[in-house]
């Protein structure tokens, strides 16, 4: 009984070290040059779509979704996905865009979806590093055609993070390999955005239980999209990540302030599209209000192209009118210095009456059965 009773404090005690412990997944070291590799799914596949995968600077490989035109496309995007989903985000867009010429890739970052150990967080140079990589294969897939970078939420602040520097191993600055990028509702929450009480409880957290998980309160009073059959299906997807570990809440902080930091910085001379919804809600007002004074005081020359949509949400490229969202995106790729966006949501510059709806506007999450995908913050 003594025995037994030792065996099960054994067991809780290691229990309790392993959630008292970080746990990351840095990229290995560079040995091969990026590449797609053609899975059992694409061999022999049909347009639109089919599932392949990225093999990285270090060997590994991530799951990669591509969308494909019939006929040879004249542009290609590389599409990152937020916190907690994966590639399958960009299933529609992809598929409107293959419709209109344009070849879409997205990969699940490390850490999500179908990806190597998933719920833990690689660090922000390695999902920079795989973004970078992610542009050298397309561009050896697709010699000589314009490639577009698009990230929504936190894919926003990788693609943000990406574009002040040239990592390691890369054979230039992103920045000279695209043809332009586009943020869909950036995530920039970093530290400096963040109330005290907020930053104390991370740093409590990360300094004594990193492994354990959370999850959004299910009263939480956020909708993140008006598509709540697309949020439901979410909930239901195995491959999106429900509860989330602190280390990954704190690495997500930490790519958060990189992009911050990096948004001044950013090269005037690449087109650059910066998407908001009027009815924000997972990013706090003064997260956005921020975002936009920052872009605002880049030089006028390369100043960033600003579209807020008066009936979206986060989710933009999910959203109910996401047809919309869609349509502007393949109209500045087009031409993104000059094209006018069909939808008029483009904002002059000040950009003072940007920002989102007021919080009074804003309605309460509905789909309560359907758990906010992209963990709050992020």
């Amino acid at each position: 009984m003594l025995r037994a009773w030792v065996r099960r404090a054994a067991v809780l005690g290691v229990l309790a070290l392993s959630a008292c412990t970080s746990c990351y997944q840095p990229m290995g070291q560079a040995r091969q040059t990026p590449a797609i590799h053609a899975d059992g799914d694409c061999a022999g596949a049909q347009p639109p779509t089919c599932v392949s995968s990225l093999v990285s600077l270090d060997g590994t490989s991530l799951p990669l979704r591509v969308w494909l035109p019939a006929q040879a496309p004249w542009a290609a995007v590389i599409a990152l996905h937020g916190m907690n989903d994966y590639s399958q985000a960009f299933d529609r867009a992809g598929r409107y865009w293959a419709a209109q010429g344009i070849v879409t890739y997205a990969y699940d970052q490390r850490g999500f979806g179908a990806g190597p150990r998933p719920g833990i967080w690689a660090d922000t140079p390695t999902l920079i590093a795989d973004l970078n990589a992610a542009v050298d294969a397309v561009s050896a897939a697709h010699p000589g055609l314009p490639i577009y970078v698009l990230g929504e939420s936190m894919g926003g602040a990788v693609v943000t993070a990406a574009l002040a520097g040239t990592p390691a191993g890369a054979p230039s600055p992103l920045g000279r390999r695209i043809a332009g990028a586009i943020l869909s509702a950036p995530a920039m929450w970093g530290r400096d955005a963040m109330n005290p009480f907020y930053r104390f409880t991370l740093w409590l957290g990360f300094n004594t239980v990193p492994g354990m998980e959370v999850e959004p309160p299910r009263g939480l009073k956020i909708m993140p999209s008006d598509n709540i059959e697309m949020l439901r299906a979410l909930s239901r997807d195995p491959l999106v990540i429900k509860r989330t570990r602190i280390d990954a809440l704190k690495g997500l902080v930490d790519l958060m302030s990189a992009a911050e930091a990096a948004l001044p910085q950013l090269p005037p001379d690449v087109p650059l599209l910066v998407l908001f919804g009027r009815h924000e809600q997972v990013l706090p007002d003064k997260v956005v209000a921020q975002t936009l004074r920052r872009v605002e005081a880049a030089p006028a020359p390369g100043r960033p192209r600003v579209a807020v949509y008066e009936d979206g949400y986060h989710m933009l490229l999910r959203d109910l009118n996401a047809e919309t969202v869609w349509r502007d995106v393949l109209a500045w790729m087009r031409a993104p210095m000059v094209a006018a966006l069909p939808s008029g949501a483009e904002q002059r510059y000040p950009l003072a009456q940007a920002g989102p709806a007021k919080t009074g506007a804003r309605q309460a999450y509905a789909g309560r059965d359907a758990p906010l995908p992209d963990a709050a913050p992020r």
